[in-house]
């Protein structure tokens, strides 16, 4: 109620949509997002007009009235779902690729789903793997499942840095508790096939991994944290199991990008009939917009 800016000046969360069938879902976990932060709701859709570059999406031709179409069908759903939300559109021309990773550099949070067709399929399409190294902002990925409780899961490198200060935020203002992910590396070649921790390293990974998250956890300091140190051998299986108990995984773009890998990558198929939670990667460098406000667990919205 005491905003120092408007609304309009505030970064939006951007939802890009496509008209694949789990549209509706990604326009969901947009408008919660866009409600939890307090922040605008930005709905685009790219219409590929002149354009045929190799990007040029595949499928029937349609016009730009079809677009208009899908955004105020995507707009009256937000609109439905939170009636005092701020919510806007654009239609843009031109390669997916280029479009929504130039509209988000002007964009607190951009949020798509994982790929046309069938949700259960492994891996991500190609534009949700393009914008997850390419995005300026933080990046939302609906993968077939939003579940509104559990905890938020992130993986944590072992050095402050920009991913962990996201998931605090994240899981404050859900309410619910952080679970802190540190791969542990052996020093040699020969310890890599073991996923066996000597002692003495798995102190000193706690110790790294807690020293990492005080950071973050400053501004949010009532946040409880489970830390869980792995070996990198396996990193995978722990992945793909956070993704069916989390509500949120959060993970960072840059580094070796090895976690972001698993998370677009091929899951194992014996796991594939449960759809995986949400994912969160973070560029590097990225700065929390100075116009965004932050909730409390008490006077959040729901939607």
């Amino acid at each position: 109620m005491h905003d120092v800016v408007t609304v309009e000046e505030r970064l939006p969360v951007l939802v890009a949509v496509d008209g694949s069938r789990n549209g509706l879902a990604v326009v969901d976990l947009g408008v919660a997002e866009a409600v939890r932060h307090r922040a605008p709701l930005l709905i685009m859709h790219v219409w590929p007009g002149q354009y045929a570059g190799p990007f040029r999406a595949r499928g029937p031709a349609y016009g730009p009235d079809d677009g208009r179409r899908l955004l105020d069908l995507a707009a009256r759903r937000a609109v439905h779902l939170a009636p005092d939300l701020w919510v806007d559109t654009d239609l843009a021309q031109g390669s997916a690729f280029g479009s929504v990773t130039e509209r988000s550099a002007a964009a607190r949070l951009l949020v798509v789903g994982h790929r046309d067709g069938v949700l259960t399929r492994p891996s991500w399409g190609s534009t949700a793997a393009y914008l997850a190294h390419h995005s300026s902002c933080p990046l939302l990925v609906h993968r077939g499942a939003a579940p509104g409780n559990g905890p938020v899961g992130v993986a944590v490198s072992g050095r402050p840095g920009v991913t962990s200060p996201v998931a605090v935020e994240e899981a404050a203002l859900r309410g619910v508790r952080l679970i802190a992910v540190h791969a542990w590396r052996p020093p040699d070649e020969r310890a890599a096939a073991t996923s066996r921790i000597p002692p003495a390293d798995l102190r000193a990974a706690e110790d790294r991994l807690t020293a990492a998250l005080v950071p973050a956890l400053a501004t949010h300091p009532d946040v409880p944290v489970e830390p869980v140190v792995v070996s990198a051998t396996d990193i995978a299986y722990t992945v793909q199991r956070a993704g069916r108990r989390c509500q949120l995984l959060v993970a960072g773009m840059g580094g070796t990008g090895r976690v972001a890998e698993l998370l677009y990558g091929h899951l194992d198929h014996s796991l594939t009939r449960q759809p995986p939670c949400p994912v969160m990667l973070v560029p590097p460098g990225w700065r929390h917009p100075h116009g965004g406000l932050t909730a409390t667990t008490a006077d959040r919205p729901e939607v």
